[in-house]
């Protein structure tokens, strides 16, 4: 099968881990023998992957040089390459012999989008409210509250089109794993006459892998994450897994828009527009995710019961 793999967060940073080398090396290895697993199970995986910690480190940096700052667009593009290159480079580690190729990949959003107006999308380390609050003043950043710490939040314009989507079926058709759409793709925008121009936002990762999904016709929307699936109340007593759901039977709203609020969104709508299969689950259960095994499935239609949940 043709899989969309979207790596989540987890891929190259847990939380609570160092932003160091090391611990992104030994993560990114990690998801390039799961995908590896996939490979060897006959299927045609295209990797993307999230940005967050990466990006938001990228812009601290780039901030203390006053007067000389990197607009986000450049930044994202920054952080696609370099966590592409770890990927790529575990991927042929794992993979003797196979192509892996980077494809730095631009998304065309609206600079009308409303996300312009509210910030959403966390980037960077987590602060303790007061730094938080003292670090939004000095850099004129907007902050948002993450569970029991803050993160600085940017736009997050919705994903209109791939604009690579043709390089990477081209490279697909080749038997070459692409790894693309890193941090949900660079995001420009589109004037009448056709030409283009970054603009300062981070893209979300999973709605961008659906769409790339449906632009590249996959057969399967794969989002791994640090959860074993999708759980109504989660993290309380009444915590209940779904095994399977249909899309218009799961709303983003009833989870956390921080967390698994995107990836349910995103799944739903590759369900719904594609008549296809998306599942969500753990990194390390890849291949009993394809195969019905675990995690949560997300198709279009309703089955019997239309919610299947497990206590």
């Amino acid at each position: 099968m043709r899989i969309v793999v979207a790596l989540g967060g987890n891929a190259l940073l847990r939380r609570g881990e160092p932003m160091n080398m090391e611990n992104q090396r030994r993560n990114a290895r990690q998801a390039a023998t799961v995908i590896a697993e996939l490979v060897s199970a006959g299927h045609c995986p295209i990797v993307t992957h999230g940005n967050g910690p990466q990006v938001g480190l990228l812009a601290l940096q780039s901030a203390k040089q006053v007067g000389a700052e990197f607009p986000l667009d450049v930044l994202d593009a920054e952080s696609a390459g370099m966590i592409g290159y770890l990927l790529q480079q575990e991927l042929r580690n794992a993979l003797p012999g196979r192509l892996v190729a980077t494809v730095l990949t631009q998304v065309r959003v609206d600079a009308a989008d409303p996300a312009f107006l509210h910030p959403t999308k966390p980037i960077g380390p987590l602060y303790e409210e007061g730094e938080a609050h003292r670090i939004s003043r000095a850099r004129n950043w907007q902050m948002a509250q993450d569970n029991d710490k803050w993160r600085r939040v940017v736009p997050s314009p919705r994903p209109l089109e791939i604009l690579e989507h043709e390089v990477i079926s081209l490279l697909v058709d080749q038997q070459v794993i692409v790894i693309c759409v890193g941090g949900g793709g660079i995001p420009v925008t589109q004037t009448k006459s056709g030409a283009l121009a970054g603009i300062e936002a981070v893209v979300d990762k999973d709605l961008a892998s659906s769409l790339l999904a449906r632009q590249l016709n996959a057969d399967l929307l794969l989002m791994l994450t640090d959860v074993d699936a999708v759980y109504l109340d989660y993290g309380t007593a009444r915590a209940r897994r779904l095994r399977a759901v249909a899309a218009d039977d799961i709303r983003q709203e009833d989870f956390a828009p921080g967390s698994m609020g995107p990836k349910v969104a995103a799944a739903a709508e590759f369900a719904r527009f594609s008549r296809k299969t998306a599942i969500i689950g753990c990194l390390e259960a890849a291949v009993d995710l394809v195969e019905g095994k675990a995690g949560t499935r997300i198709h279009a239609t309703a089955s019997s019961p239309a919610l299947d949940m497990q206590g």
